[in-house]
């Protein structure tokens, strides 16, 4: 087994690297969450009229169904550090003739030339602050007072069989030291105890938690075993730290990942793995 440095999964670049990743694999990434961002809309329950920032907008999936609901009386905003996916978001609202706007900026830090807005959204897009009270109370300084924020955030990784399965066979080939408690990543929210001294520290009140659980499909609806080993490698994290490992490390956690999927393969559906998300509410 080769050993790593405490770097080895380093944060997420969505700036540079993970932003490049995430849209060179965007369709199968979409697809995978796509579930849960409909959970999150549902209980959003947005109307005509009003203004939604989508916080963590990726290629602006989100945002472009936010601005059909809200109408030509309200705005979609959506907000994204990585200028690859903001692009991206911009083109596809385009093609769509949608009225949905993107912006490129970090939201802990950034000062919109905007009214302040009605709710906030953000599907997976909050978890990668490096010091998330400040920036939720950034953020909290863009709504209007008693604004409701929705939020979709990873459960405990046990919960996640689509990340800790798959991390189970790369740590078979390579050391990766564990990730620390509460540090930016996907799942610095686990812990709802957390996250609500974070929300109250920013100002926030009132948080109700839903959970989701189901099923994701690894590569999105339909791929194949080889297909979700493919996007695993090139998309992911546990990606890059194979490719510093060498050719015959990567190469033998491949053939143990195919393994892997196709006992997990279901047949019309593609790689099914358990999920469980949070689906979290509060007030400004």
């Amino acid at each position: 087994m080769t050993q790593t440095g405490t770097e080895a999964l380093k944060g997420e670049d969505w700036a540079g690297e993970m932003g490049a990743r995430w849209l060179a694999s965007l369709d199968r990434f979409e697809g995978m969450i796509a579930p849960i961002g409909a959970a999150l809309l549902a209980q959003a329950d947005y109307r005509p009229g009003e203004r939604v920032l989508d916080l963590g907008c990726g290629g602006g999936a989100t945002t472009l169904a936010i601005a059909e609901t809200v109408g030509p009386t309200g705005a979609a905003l959506g907000l994204d550090v990585a200028p690859m996916l903001v692009s991206k978001a911009q083109e596809r609202a385009a093609d769509l003739d949608s009225p949905a706007r993107f912006v490129c900026a970090d939201a802990a830090t950034a000062t919109l030339n905007e009214p302040p807005f009605d709710r906030l959204f953000s599907r997976f897009g909050s978890m990668f602050f490096a010091e998330p009270v400040p920036a939720f109370n950034n953020l909290k300084a863009m709504l209007k007072p008693s604004a409701r924020i929705d939020l979709a955030v990873w459960a405990n990784p046990r919960d996640n069989l689509w990340m800790m399965e798959v991390m189970g066979v790369v740590r078979q080939h390579i050391e990766i030291p564990p990730a620390a408690p509460r540090a930016p990543g996907p799942f610095s929210f686990e812990d709802l105890t957390y996250l609500e001294v974070v929300l109250t520290g920013a100002g926030f009140s009132g948080m109700e938690v839903t959970p989701y659980e189901g099923r994701q499909s690894v590569g999105g609806p339909g791929a194949a075993p080889q297909e979700a080993v493919d996007f695993v490698l090139s998309s992911m994290a546990v990606g890059r730290v194979l490719d510093e490992a060498g050719t015959a490390i990567r190469d033998a956690a491949r053939t143990d990942l195919i393994e892997l999927f196709t006992q997990r393969h279901v047949a019309g559906e593609g790689v099914m793995m358990g999920c469980k998300a949070w689906l979290v509410k509060a007030q400004a």
